[in-house]
């Protein structure tokens, strides 16, 4: 197989656009039949620093159309498959999207960038691109696609940066990884090891296209076509023109599985070993992060409680598997400084013990019956730990975690070993702590500034004595107490860029009055019977 990746230059002034496209189509021209494949780099139609979404939009328009027609006509003329990223229009926006297109000039398939960089997502407020990347969160298998007898992988830019994702790849057994790119940062060095490190895990051929910043640069560039052994066969470092080189994809690289093992590929002998639970949070149950799930939600309060005891791990595992978007639940601190939850600081309406939790060991909770009050069928059930909740549920719905002991003003509010679990569990984009004094989301603040705060009402009924809190705050949400809110709360929250949580409905027509009111969270302990009554609002 005879491949070619296009390199052509790219420009930082945006006024270079017309003539860096048009160095790109006079390379195209170059292009004969003695080819198969042809790959061209990311935004093929925008080929200079175009600024915000108007200038990024603007180029799409221009030569979006152009540059697919060309890459048609090439297929057909050159009797090869090409491989062409540009802006691909929706009904929501634009999006970053390679083109695979058969040797009659039809357009067989499209790869949309898993992973979209933050200058795609950013706003145009924001100075980005403002891209439709709406898909992005949504779960999918790797996209591939199979040609001639040949299966077809593809990462875009950005992409080849989530190694987490190689592994992935790996089990597709790919033949042939596509790879549109820019990466105009990246040092020659850096992208020779991502990209030999790429292929050596997939046991695939690497064909990358980006795009040259000049002799002089020793940043960005590198066309390269990369073999599963991990050798380059073609790097182009910041040479314009076309990149040729002949390999056969089926030629795949086996070693020996350790010392005297039999010969596997690299991912093959990995599999063997593998041991997920020691790795980041990840897979199809890890749910998108906080700061791009939709709104709005339900929060299941204290889990699904109307089936299962409050705050157990019965009742948080009913919600998650039912679809909550969100768990509460609430945190105290034992006798001997365990953090544990339950709602109450005592223990007579929710287990057969008396007292308070914190005049208890942990030992001595254990020693409780915390399900028998709500049915036989839940007996001798124990009370969690906050610990537990997380090494069980982390990452796989949002959590709203009341910090009981921050509310009681305990002597050792226990914020570093709180946020320390949170790091721990790798939810720190899946929680947000809520608590009603001031002075700990101050001190949370200042140690932990990536993690959320959510304002609780403090018994101060003036409708909105809440937002003013959490506007002096910083705060990222509110979480008003009926009935001491009204619409003009909600709105005043919202023109601050502060969510607003309900406590609570249980009746699912509160509930839609409280979303038509514009609330972004409902609280509920009936979560099925609320959530089937305002699925169609959510």
């Amino acid at each position: 197989m005879r491949a070619c990746v296009i390199q052509p230059r790219y420009s930082f002034d945006e006024n270079d656009i017309d003539k860096c496209f048009y160095e790109l189509i006079s390379l195209l021209d170059e292009c004969d039949d003695g080819l198969d494949i042809i790959v061209l780099p990311e935004y093929s139609d925008a080929l200079a620093d175009v600024k915000g979404k108007d200038g990024f939009y603007n180029a799409v328009d221009k030569y979006g159309n152009v540059t697919i027609e060309k890459a048609k006509e090439t297929a057909k003329r050159c009797n090869a498959l090409v491989f062409v990223n540009s802006g691909y229009k929706t009904e929501n926006g634009i999006r970053n999207t390679t083109h695979a297109i058969d040797r009659s000039g039809n357009i067989v398939g499209r790869y949309f960038k898993s992973h979209p960089a933050p200058s795609e997502v950013r706003s145009d407020k924001d100075g980005g691109h403002e891209l439709d990347v709406a898909y992005s969160y949504d779960i999918s298998e790797p996209y591939v696609i199979e040609l001639e007898g040949l299966r077809f992988g593809f990462l875009t830019c950005y992409d080849f940066y989530f190694y987490e994702n190689f592994a992935r790849l790996a089990r597709e057994k790919l033949d042939i990884i596509i790879g549109c790119s820019l990466q105009r940062t990246d040092s020659h060095e850096a992208l020779s090891i991502i990209n030999k490190f790429l292929c050596y895990n997939t046991n695939a051929y690497l064909l990358r296209a980006s795009v040259s910043l000049g002799d002089s640069s020793e940043a960005c560039g590198c066309s390269m076509i990369v073999a599963p052994c991990g050798k380059e066969l073609i790097n182009m470092k910041n040479k314009v023109g076309l990149g040729i080189c002949e390999f056969d994809p089926k030629n795949k690289y086996y070693k020996p599985a350790g010392h005297m093992g039999k010969l596997k590929s690299h991912y093959e002998y990995i599999e063997e070993g593998r041991r997920p639970w020691l790795y980041r949070n990840g897979g199809a149950s890890v749910v998108p992060f906080d700061d791009v799930m939709k709104y709005p939600r339900i929060c299941a309060h204290r889990g699904f409680s109307t089936v299962a005891p409050e705050n157990s791990m019965v009742a948080f595992g009913a919600a998650v598997g039912l679809g909550a978007q969100e768990i509460e639940f609430d945190i105290w601190s034992t006798k001997d400084g365990v953090l544990v939850s339950c709602h109450d600081s005592t223990l007579e309406r929710v287990s057969n013990g008396n007292g308070k939790i914190y005049e208890h060991t942990y030992s001595e909770l254990l020693e409780l019956d915390f399900g028998i009050k709500h049915g036989e069928r839940f007996k001798d059930l124990k009370i969690p730990t906050f610990q537990e909740i997380l090494e069980k549920f982390a990452g796989r719905v949002i959590m709203n975690i009341h910090m009981k002991i921050w509310d009681e003003r305990f002597d050792d509010p226990k914020i570093e070993e709180a946020v320390a679990l949170i790091r721990k569990y790798d939810c720190e984009k899946h929680i947000y702590f809520m608590t009603t004094n001031d002075s700990i989301i101050r001190k949370l603040h200042e140690y932990a500034p990536d993690l959320k705060c959510c304002v609780g009402w403090d018994g101060n009924k003036e409708p909105m004595s809440i937002v003013d809190r959490a506007i002096e705050l910083g705060a990222y949400k509110v979480q008003l107490f009926k009935p001491y809110f009204n619409e003009d709360t909600v709105k005043k929250a919202h023109a601050h860029g502060i969510l607003c949580n309900v406590f609570w409905a249980d009746d699912p027509n509160e509930a839609i009055r409280y979303l038509d009111m514009g609330i972004d969270t409902v609280l509920t302990n009936d979560y099925l019977t609320v959530y089937n009554a305002i699925e169609h609002k959510l």
